[in-house]
């Protein structure tokens, strides 16, 4: 397997923002134009947020009308990536094994018997599961957020029937990741207000994450796949402590290996623009580079080389997707370019 680009260390002296951010130098005033022209694209839909982290430091920072740093934004499938730290917690205290058969009592008499926690993280489960967000066409997603499956989102994903072998084909599910919330809400024994609880106390509370509202259906399941809340910086926290390997404020919080993990690729059809880790997207800031992706343009976006977090916020119509794209990797470009 070929290395994974090094991840940079926090810069000696600098604070942790777990109170509060510090203050980088001013972005070059030719960028600074570029990011603020973004508000009034409308090529790019309507743009709310816009946060740049360097060297763990704040160096651009604007929001849309009637927006600032105590908005809370829709994570959408940002959400994935907040699971998949869940999970790694629950990994390194010995409670989960991501390589042994999943814990899901209706798969154990047939052929769904074999996908493990793994292939579930990295979408490659082989359940039938069809992420579409076009309104009025067959959607999966949409029936189990909005239709028959919001009652229980785990459950409507975990009778899907199995559409390819395990380990064997990569599609990107929302189901999955309801699924994995549900292993590991069984595996501590938590549901609704506890789960929620320990999310608090055991991600976001260090962190110093105070603006996070994460949602969950009527059996008291995270939906991990869609709905955890924050604010702009809030959600740069969270992508700092990736980028910084797990570590913050000088405690192994998660696992290196964990955050490896994550970015490690899965292999994914070549029709696919960007590649795919464990919860997490690869490569759309350029070589290396990782992050949480939502519906209609929510990003954080980790680049080591770097050592910048951005955070995009916004509403982006699907038919305007690649330009959104194109934008975050022109940002990351001419971040490189001084």
């Amino acid at each position: 397997m070929t290395a994974l680009p090094p991840l940079p260390a926090q810069p000696a002296g600098a604070p942790w923002p777990t109170t509060d951010w510090p203050t980088g130098a001013s972005l070059p005033a030719a960028l600074a134009a570029r990011l603020d022209a973004a508000f009034a694209d409308e090529s790019l839909g309507i743009t709310d947020a816009v946060l740049i982290i360097q060297g763990g430091a704040v160096r651009y920072e604007r929001y849309g009308p009637e927006l600032d740093q105590q908005s809370r934004f829709p994570s959408w499938s940002k959400a994935k990536s907040v699971t998949q730290a869940l999970v790694g917690l629950a990994v390194a205290q010995g409670k989960l094994d991501i390589h042994a058969p999943a814990d899901m009592p209706a798969w154990r008499d047939d052929e769904r018997s074999a996908i493990t926690l793994d292939h579930l993280l990295r979408m490659s489960s082989g359940l039938k599961f069809v992420e579409d967000y076009v309104p009025g066409s067959v959607s999966d997603v949409i029936e189990m957020l909005f239709g028959s499956g919001k009652e229980d989102v785990a459950a409507y994903a975990i009778a899907q029937p199995l559409e390819h072998a395990p380990d064997t084909h990569w599609s990107y599910a929302s189901g999955t990741t309801n699924i994995i919330c549900n292993i590991l809400q069984r595996t501590l024994g938590l549901k609704g207000e506890a789960f929620e609880a320990h999310m608090r106390r055991a991600l976001f509370d260090p962190l110093g994450m105070t603006s996070p509202i994460p949602k969950f259906d009527a059996a008291g399941t995270f939906i991990g796949s869609s709905y955890c809340f924050c604010t702009a910086r809030d959600f740069a926290r969270f992508g700092l402590l990736y980028l910084r390997g797990g570590v913050w404020e000088d405690r192994q919080l998660l696992p290196a290996a964990w955050v490896d993990y994550a970015r490690t690729p899965t292999p994914v059809p070549t029709t696919e623009e960007l590649g795919y880790g464990a919860q997490w997207w690869l490569g759309l800031g350029g070589e290396g580079s990782f992050s949480a992706n939502g519906y209609e343009g929510q990003y954080t976006l980790c680049i080591p080389d770097l050592d910048v977090v951005l955070v995009r916020h916004g509403r982006t119509p699907l038919d305007a997707k690649e330009n959104l794209a194109a934008w975050m990797r022109g940002v990351a470009e001419d971040l490189r370019a001084g």
